[in-house]
């Protein structure tokens, strides 16, 4: 399917590394170009010159996300250099493990900055150029904000704001036709998710615990199933939908656990 995205200017945050790399790949498949911004300036290079070997094309910005003038400059040097924003992909962040016994005020203010903030950052520079171009928005959430995990009070937290802030952008956002929607992410096998469960006592097994309670087909999801529901989202393909949080979990969220 064309999903006419070719030569749309596409802000993803996080875009080097995991389902924001995925992200960006998918992008490059519908002819779009992606402006990845992160503060790891090394990935980004690395990603950039292996997009360009594959004859694509795709530009980035350095920025410290929890540093608000880092992302004003961001989207502002993106639009002196490319002269519009096409849509915009909310997708940095980290589980980091900030919980209510054995957290702290100024750790779980932290995950917010980290997780949360520049959500709101990233849309609010971006939205005069969003609002000539009729963009898209698509956040990236995760299933801790329904579900709880124990343990991650400023990553839930963080999460449930991510809900909240695409269906309120939604509604303030109607009479410019943005449309923002938000792709809900429960288990997928990311190298961070693969990094973690290695720290577990016994990971293969613990892995195979998690995907016997996936209901369809009993596996993880992978990182190109998030990436095309984002894609589509930010296409035309999907004009009448907003406001939506989509769970791409092979039902892990809401089907009978009994399955």
């Amino acid at each position: 399917m064309d999903l006419k995205l070719k030569n749309k200017l596409i802000i993803v945050t996080g875009g080097s590394k995991g389902i924001g790399l995925g992200i960006t790949q998918a992008l490059l498949n519908e002819n779009a170009i992606p402006v990845i911004i992160s503060r790891n300036e090394e990935s980004v290079l690395e990603v950039l010159a292996e997009i360009e070997k594959m004859g694509g094309t795709a530009y980035y910005e350095i920025a410290e996300l929890s540093d608000p003038k880092q992302c004003e400059n961001a989207v502002k040097n993106i639009i002196n250099k490319y002269g519009r924003i096409d849509g915009l992909v909310n997708n940095a962040g980290v589980n980091d493990n900030v919980g209510l016994e054995n957290g702290s005020y100024k750790n779980f203010i932290a995950s917010i900055n980290k997780n949360l903030t520049h959500y709101y950052l990233m849309a609010h520079y971006a939205l005069p150029e969003l609002k000539k171009s009729k963009g898209s928005i698509v956040n990236i959430g995760s299933k801790t904000a329904t579900t709880g995990q124990g343990g991650t009070s400023g990553y839930a937290a963080a999460n449930g704001g991510r809900n909240a802030l695409t269906r309120e952008w939604a509604v303030e956002l109607l009479p410019y036709s943005i449309r923002v929607n938000a792709v809900i992410v429960a288990e997928c096998y990311t190298p961070l998710y693969k990094k973690w469960i290695q720290t577990l006592h016994n990971p293969e097994e613990k892995l195979n615990q998690i995907t016997a309670k996936i209901p369809l087909e009993n596996r993880m999801t992978t990182v190109e199933e998030i990436a095309n529901t984002v894609v589509f989202l930010l296409s035309d393909k999907s004009s009448h939908t907003t406001g939506q949080l989509i769970y791409v979990d092979g039902g892990y969220v809401h089907l009978d656990r009994s399955l």
